[in-house]
């Protein structure tokens, strides 16, 4: 007999959620700072200011985060399933949950280096000329607004 009273926790799971999400916003309007800057009310996509043509060039510090994040995302997932095997081993009482170990910490050392190694190169670097880069794109797409309505108040 099909019962509703089972999906009552994944119905209250849902309503928390939910609550939880509307909370949030709710906070962070009442509670968030209201500064605007030219910087801030720019459009803003896939790290790119969309200044220009459409058929520009991106960076390839662009791809190269990209890839830094799905290179060290894939690897952090097999964390999990270690995990899980890694318990099992544990629960047994075998004798290979030792090499186990240290065959994952190996591989986690092996992330810390190359972590380490992308900070060195300063891949995550986002100094204070990319700031004034964004800035100067910023009035840059302003004065291209302007010109444009311009034009369109003297073609009217």
């Amino acid at each position: 007999m099909f019962d509703l009273k089972a999906y009552l926790p994944i119905l209250l799971m849902f309503g928390v959620a939910t609550g939880f999400a509307a909370s949030q916003v709710l906070l962070s309007q009442l509670v968030g700072q209201r500064k605007s800057t030219r910087t801030k009310l720019m459009p803003y996509e896939c790290g790119k200011d969309p200044v220009g043509s459409a058929r520009e060039r991106f960076s390839v510090k662009f791809y190269l985060i990209g890839m830094i994040f799905i290179l060290f995302d894939i690897e952090v997932i097999f964390l999990v399933p270690w995990a899980v095997v890694f318990k099992t081993f544990i629960a047994a009482g075998t004798q290979m949950r030792n090499l186990i170990y240290i065959e994952m910490m190996t591989f986690v050392g092996l992330l810390l280096v190359g972590y380490v190694y992308v900070v060195k190169k300063g891949a995550f670097e986002w100094s204070e000329r990319a700031r004034h880069e964004a800035e100067g794109e910023a009035r840059a797409l302003e004065d291209v607004e302007k010109r444009n309505a311009a034009k369109v108040a003297r073609a009217a």
